[in-house]
């Protein structure tokens, strides 16, 4: 069984509220999970101590039994000290996307073609 230590959501409209929660990765996000191991609440200000609460032990125990965090939840643990600090480079993220640099390629074109006949006609 493919195990995931992931976020459930919890909360109404507009107010989030997150389970740490043990689960099958085939189960739907806010579904049924197997343990609750923390809470998540993103409307705390980000130095609040009740912002992340996390039950490190069972989070050690499930992972020892092939369980693997989720992104969010790999930054929780990094963040208490308890997991590694792995390198994220997402370097294609800010670069526009082929239309945006076609456009841009031809507004130059037409920019250096402009500029090509006002130089011709002084």
């Amino acid at each position: 069984m493919a195990m995931k230590i992931r976020l459930a959501r919890g909360g109404s409209n507009k107010r989030p509220f997150y389970r740490i929660v043990a689960t099958d990765s085939r189960m739907p996000r806010d579904g049924r999970f197997i343990e609750k191991l923390g809470i998540y609440n993103p409307l705390l200000p980000k130095d609040s101590e009740d912002r992340v609460k996390i039950d490190i032990e069972r989070v050690q125990y499930w992972m020892s039994k092939g369980a693997q965090p989720t992104d969010r939840v790999a930054r929780f643990l990094e963040a208490a000290g308890h997991s590694a600090k792995t390198e994220r480079a997402n370097l294609k993220k800010a670069e526009p996307g082929k239309k945006a640099k076609d456009r841009a390629a031809a507004k130059a074109a037409k920019a250096a073609k402009a500029a090509e006949a006002e130089g011709a006609e002084a």
